[in-house]
């Protein structure tokens, strides 16, 4: 009562004192009014920031915990100050708008639903925090918190948007929802991008098929990179090249894709190439041929055992070596294949708790393939080529050595000397 009072003290001045008509009074009374509540409003939010950025800050700043920091990061008290603001203006109209009642159920109204905008705004500072703050925990660094968050304020504008309809309307809440229901087929309709990025982001975390900060290889979309951010609606993948891939979340359960985190967490990255050998440089070895290889180091050992079970094996067939096929011989593509074994086994930059072999491969056209098949200790791509280029260019250089020949095609400056010739 008294301040209905106080809030048509201007009235009775203009009124009795100025002597102003009463149509007249009540509109200037009603002006000054929404003025003085509109400047006590704006202290009131003043006072309220300026108390959330200099106590509240200093208050979270030297906190253990970092929650309080992200509700500084994330402005919550600043949209909390926005929402004591609005409620205040709420308060005061029935008194401000006495004179008009009209009046009254649009400014309520219009209160109504900047309150609720503010209430939105305020839950999702909120969320905001909390996936920030579920960040920092270790168990949940890889895991797709974004896509729940997400979630939740979809839910949370889908309610503000039938409470908003609701003020507007002036329809109640139930029967809002309950017309909801009937248009659920036409939801499932519209949001059902929505609903297959949740019930994918679901699995991919329950079955851990994707992390954040994995690598993934997904040909299909150009996607070959690691995965830095998992959302409701997407995955998006930071490519080598510094591109940027973004793949609906729902094709990470539906297509197939390459995730590398196997390899990253095992003790070795592979190496599977091959070099190829010109077939028709392989050949049988001499005696002579075979006391030279006795000085490669690698392969000395092996050599004379090898040459000697062999020629017990030849003398006890009495076997005719005044031609080269009789019998057993050592060829120089196997001598070739045993010291690129002996080579990658003592190989520091090759992991020998895994698997070690060079390999002989079908015959092609282009000659018979010698494969490499290892794993370096080394997992980081840069040093892994690094370490893959020097094991070849090794091999590259011994294949003379073994008077073996890479097979290439014949360039102009060869065909240029054959015609020489």
């Amino acid at each position: 009562m008294e301040t209905k009072v106080l809030t048509r003290y201007f009235y009775r001045l203009f009124k009795e004192e100025f002597e102003l008509q009463e149509q007249l009074a009540i509109y200037l009374n009603l002006l000054i009014n929404v003025v003085v509540t509109l400047l006590l409003a704006y202290v009131i939010y003043k006072v309220l920031r300026v108390f959330s950025e200099n106590v509240v800050h200093r208050l979270a700043s030297k906190s253990k915990t970092q929650f309080d920091d992200f509700l500084v990061k994330n402005k919550t008290f600043l949209h909390l100050s926005n929402l004591l603001t609005v409620n205040f203006i709420s308060f005061l109209i029935p008194f401000i708008l006495v004179d008009f009642p009209s009046f009254e159920v649009y400014a309520e109204k219009l209160v109504g639903l900047l309150t609720v905008v503010f209430v939105i705004t305020l839950l999702r500072s909120i969320l905001l925090t909390f996936k920030d703050f579920l960040k920092t925990i270790e168990s949940l660094k890889d895991k797709p918190v974004e896509s729940y968050i997400q979630v939740f304020m979809i839910v949370v504008w889908l309610i503000g948007i039938v409470i908003i309809f609701s003020i507007i309307t002036d329809r109640s809440l139930t029967k809002l929802f309950t017309g909801l229901g009937a248009l659920s087929a036409v939801l499932l309709l519209v949001f059902k991008d929505t609903i297959l990025g949740f019930v994918a982001s679901i699995q991919v975390s329950v079955n851990d098929t994707v992390r954040l900060g994995d690598w993934i290889t997904m040909e299909k979309y150009g996607a070959d990179g690691d995965v830095f951010e998992i959302n409701l609606a997407s995955v998006k993948v930071r490519n080598f090249d510094n591109t940027i891939t973004t793949i609906p979340t729902y094709y990470l359960i539906s297509d197939s894709f390459k995730n590398w985190r196997g390899m990253s967490q095992s003790g070795g990255r592979r190496i599977k190439r091959a070099v190829l050998i010109k077939a028709s440089s392989i050949q049988f070895l001499n005696p002579d041929e075979i006391s030279e290889f006795k000085n490669i180091q690698l392969i000395s050992d092996y050599v004379n055992k090898r040459s000697s079970e062999i020629n017990s094996h030849n003398e006890r067939l009495n076997a005719d070596k005044s031609v080269l096929i009789n019998g057993r011989n050592l060829t120089n593509f196997g001598l070739f294949r045993k010291y690129v074994d002996e080579y990658l086994k003592q190989n520091p930059a090759v992991n020998k708790d895994m698997m070690v072999m060079s390999r002989q491969l079908a015959p092609t056209p282009n000659g018979i393939p010698l494969e490499i098949y290892a794993f370096s200790q080394d997992k980081i791509w840069k040093n892994y080529e690094h370490i893959m280029a020097d094991i070849f260019d090794h091999i590259l250089a011994s294949i003379p050595y073994f008077k073996l020949e890479v097979f290439e095609y014949p360039t102009g400056k060869d065909l240029h000397i054959k015609l020489k010739k």
